[in-house]
Formats: structure tokens, sequence, C-alpha cells
């Protein structure tokens, strides 16, 4: 099994911001958890919080993520993003979109994605992105970007999400160096906060990665079941629904089925 630390990970690492001061736990409770606690306290931005395992992993809406221990990716990078709080969701797009870049540029597979936050190969889960932040009124005053990715996992080890879960290396047919994975992923998570910072927007080249949409689909929100045809996502990440009833719905929260 290929073991991760803070000395490989920093070796041939070609950013300049993240990853640059990792902190690296052999089995941890959350990352996210320690990243909210560390940028808390004043840890300098881009700082990459990484396990070989979590034992309270954490997907969204509280569910738990669950990875046997060095299958997987299991990370959190601590951030300042000049965001407005609703505008949140365009680090989701950027996050995935520099998942998808490093998966495709590491095995050459191609990566979709499932509104809201989920990373997608040949339709099946094989990750997700978790944003947490600190806010205060109208300011962002830090964001950490969680991120499970399913590299050496067989699905079937996990029998909840054997049917819908799938991993990087058994779309692949063979197994995947995290390592690798992870430095193209901080390389071009980089590129997409730079430009984020600058004002750019990742919203269509992320809503091109959904073949949810134009397709029918059912939604679970807060308020219940809500069924029709996924429109398209706005500049802040909402699904735009058209009902069976012909009105329009911004969904900002839920899960597409």
């Amino acid at each position: 099994m290929e073991k991760l630390s803070r000395d490989t990970i920093k070796r041939s690492l070609s950013t300049e911001l993240l990853g640059q001061h990792t902190i690296y736990y052999d089995s941890i409770g959350s990352t996210n958890d320690v990243a909210k606690q560390l940028a808390i306290q004043g840890a300098v931005q881009g700082t990459l919080i990484i396990a070989d395992e979590q034992t309270a992993g954490k997907g969204r809406r509280g569910r738990r993520w669950i990875a046997p221990q060095g299958s997987s990716l299991l990370l959190s990078l601590i951030l300042h993003p000049a965001l407005a709080p609703s505008e949140l969701p365009r680090l989701t797009m950027a996050s995935a979109l520099a998942a998808g870049r490093a998966i495709e540029e590491t095995t050459g597979l191609a990566v979709h994605f499932k509104w809201p936050n989920d990373i997608l190969l040949e339709g099946k889960k094989a990750g997700g992105i978790l944003i947490e932040a600190g806010i205060s009124g109208e300011t962002v005053d830090y964001a950490v970007v969680g991120m499970g990715l399913n590299v050496n996992l067989d699905a079937a080890q996990i029998p909840e999400t054997a049917e819908t879960a799938t991993s990087v290396s058994m779309e692949l047919g063979q197994r995947t160096s995290r390592l690798k994975l992870l430095q193209s992923f901080l390389r071009f998570m980089e590129k997409e906060y730079q430009l984020l910072q600058e004002g750019v927007s990742p919203h269509s080249r992320w809503a091109a990665r959904l073949p949810q949409l134009g397709q029918r689909v059912e939604v679970a929100t807060p308020w219940g079941r809500e069924s029709g045809q996924a429109q398209s996502v706005d500049a802040d990440g909402a699904l735009i629904l058209l009902r069976d009833d012909g009105t329009a719905a911004r969904i900002t929260v839920g899960d597409v089925e």
C-alpha cells in the first residue's frame, strides 16, 4: 500500500501556495474538523490537512464518508476566498473541476459531476466536495475545502454503497498512485483558485460536466421531493428545475436522484 507523508507530498510539489504547509495523520476523526479549528486559530492559507483514514468523515447533510485505511484521498484545504457567502458554491465548482482535471490527467478516465457536489466516473459516485466556512455577516472569514476521493477502494467493501459507488482503480482496472493524483489535484486547484480570486467564474465549465441537465430528475429537498426537468444551474450553483406543472423552482439545497 502506497504510504503518504508530509515529506512525500511536498517532494516534487509544484504549487506556490496549496500544500506547502501540510499536516498528515495516519488516522483522524475528520480532516474538515481539524481544518476549521486551525483556520480559527489563524493557520496560513493553503494549509493541507490529509489523513490515511477518517473515523468520522463527513459528507453532505450530516452523512458519514466511509473509506478503509489507505484506500482514498481524504483531505481538507484552508482558504481565504474573496467571495460573498452566497458565492461559496463557486468554490465547490472550482474544487470539483480541479479534481476532475487531476483524474483525467493522471488516468485518462472521463469525469462528470452530479449536482451539487459529487464526482462521477461512469455514472457512479467516486468522490465529493464539502465546503465549510466561517462567516461574519457578509464576509467569509475562511473556507475549508474538504474532498473525499475513492482511489484504490473496492466498493464491495462497503455494502451500503456498493451499487452506487465506484473508485478510480475500479474504473481503470488497476491500482492508482494516490500521491500522483494528490499532487495533480493541488496543482489544478491552485490554478482554479487563482482564477476564482480574479473574478473568473467556473460555472460554465462545471455545468458542462453535469449530465443531468436536460433530463427528468427527482430532487430530495429539505421541504420535500421535487420532480421535473433539470433545466440549468445558475451562476451560484442553484439548480433550476422546471416542475411538471410548468412552474420553475430554484433549488440551493438537495440531492438529485
